[in-house]
């Protein structure tokens, strides 16, 4: 039996378990696992495909999925379509008392629904801010001004919180001013540090000081600040976000087979990289070569500090699926939900037409 969580996080090939997927889950560099779209038909299957990777290991492997709501949702069948985050302060026109009761119940939503079928937690809230030049961020974000994202961010967080799951705030120190899509290019932010601080940081350090528990950097330049994208960067993880912030939580990298990563090197030299700059687990996705590729580099690494840190990000026991749809709160947030995704596609429909 494995006795602590390795520095790597992997995905899986399909709906269920293969014998390639066995060989990764039980290599001792693992320590978690990102689920996709193309590992979910249903909350039953989801939630077996759960319980199978649980009984690989002791402790449990970390269980992660993007369920952030609107474009970047995938478990969606038999799950509450969730509304993008932007919807919220649109939908309720400056009521920020209302705004931030919605979040509340939208985080507790996604997170009691996740819980349910046993995953640990979502990479989510977003906190970059909305500047509306970013394809990739766009309505992602909660809205363009750091204090209204903190607030409606950090209700979102504590009704995740609420339901017994952690948060990760991405993607630090903020990727909605640069126009590159990580994804696929490398993008390059010239704005100096004081910029940074006064607007693109401010969500992070709010929800710092409440407690996040988890931090994804972005695979971003910030030219001006440091050469190597933060992901890469002992200057913001350890300097800026440790240092200046005070954040003792879990960092994740962002996935190191982006293309924005690939100035780091080989996979096995982007992973060391980016755990010597102070991350603290490594996500290697969609490119099971190169998960072993890592796996294999990282073999005897050691971070006693970090597998410390990611002890606490195991979600709490949670309300099964079908005590949770006889709750009258699940069924408030579900209508909540539905007509805050309604108001988007009735805004979509408008705008198509004009």
């Amino acid at each position: 039996m494995m006795t602590a969580h390795g520095p790597v996080m992997v995905d899986l090939l399909g709906t269920e378990l293969t014998a390639a997927d066995r060989d990764l889950l039980t290599h001792p560099s693992t320590g978690g696992v990102i689920l996709f779209r193309r590992n979910f038909v249903s909350p039953q299957q989801v939630y077996r495909l759960v319980r199978e990777i649980h009984e690989l290991r002791s402790p449990h492997l970390l269980i992660a999925v993007d369920q952030e709501g609107g474009r970047v949702q995938r478990f969606q069948a038999g799950f509450t379509r969730l509304p993008p985050a932007a919807r919220l302060q649109a939908h309720f026109d400056g009521d920020m008392q209302a705004a931030r009761r919605a979040a509340h119940e939208l985080g507790w939503l996604m997170a009691a629904e996740l819980r349910a079928v046993g995953v640990d937690f979502s990479f989510a809230p977003v906190l970059d801010l909305d500047y509306g030049v970013s394809s990739v961020i766009g309505d992602r974000a909660f809205a363009a001004e750091p204090a209204v994202v903190a607030q409606l961010a950090g209700a979102w967080m504590m009704g995740a919180r609420e339901a017994g799951m952690i948060s990760v705030g991405k993607h630090f120190p903020g990727h909605g001013a640069v126009v590159a899509d990580s994804h696929v290019d490398l993008p390059i932010d010239e704005r100096v540090f004081e910029q940074l601080r006064s607007r693109d940081i401010q969500p992070f350090a709010r929800l710092i000081d409440n407690g996040l528990e988890a931090i994804m950097p972005a695979h971003v330049i910030y030219r001006a600040c440091d050469a190597r994208p933060a992901g890469f960067s002992a200057y913001w993880l350890q300097q800026v976000l440790r240092g200046q912030l005070g954040f003792q939580g879990v960092i994740f990298s962002d996935d190191l087979s982006m293309a924005a990563a690939e100035e780091a090197g080989c996979f096995a030299d982007r992973a060391r990289a980016a755990l010597e700059a102070g991350c603290d687990m490594v996500l290697v996705c969609n490119d099971q070569e190169a998960a072993a590729e890592v796996l294999h580099e990282l073999r005897d690494y050691q971070d006693p500090v970090a597998r410390s840190r990611m002890a606490r990000l195991h979600g709490r026991p949670a309300t099964g699926l079908d005590r949770l749809h006889g709750q009258k709160r699940w069924t408030a947030a579900v209508e909540l939900a539905a007509r805050l995704c309604a108001a988007e596609n009735l805004s979509l429909n408008l705008g198509d037409k004009a």
